[in-house]
């Protein structure tokens, strides 16, 4: 396990050292709106992401069984994640006249599948703990 996590952070160092190179190419306005955009997204989590997930969070610890509560709370965070990340393209900000193609995809129809798919992964996830802490017990 511990050679698995090593590799996943190599290969995220490799792709932020690849991302940061790439903007690099673009010149210093394009580095400086990477790095604003990187410390919205970090103020964000913080006034709005985090929060929510405590909330949230209560909320179900009010609703769901105790063996539950982790894979809610994931999913509440994986969920809470993407949406921010995806904001600015599910808002329509940021578009620029000259490229029509940006902001005309199904950002809306991918951002519903996504959610759907971490609403079935979670509820799996739930399931086979539900039966793996049946087989303990007998």
């Amino acid at each position: 396990m511990r050679t698995a996590r090593l590799a996943i952070g190599v290969l995220g160092a490799c792709g932020v050292v690849w991302g940061a190179w790439l903007l690099s190419d673009d010149g210093a306005d394009r580095l400086w709106s990477a790095a604003l955009w990187l410390a919205g997204v970090v103020v964000l989590h913080d006034i709005v992401l985090a929060p929510l997930v405590v909330v949230l969070s209560v909320l179900a610890a009010k609703v769901l069984p105790q063996r539950h509560l982790a894979v809610a709370a994931v999913a509440f965070l994986v969920w809470g994640t993407v949406t921010l990340a995806v904001a600015n393209v599910l808002s329509g900000v940021g578009g620029k006249p000259g490229m029509d193609s940006l902001l005309h995809r199904p950002y809306m129809a991918a951002w519903l599948a996504l959610s759907g798919l971490a609403l079935v992964a979670a509820s799996a996830f739930a399931v086979m703990m539900k039966g793996r802490h049946r087989t303990t017990d007998a």
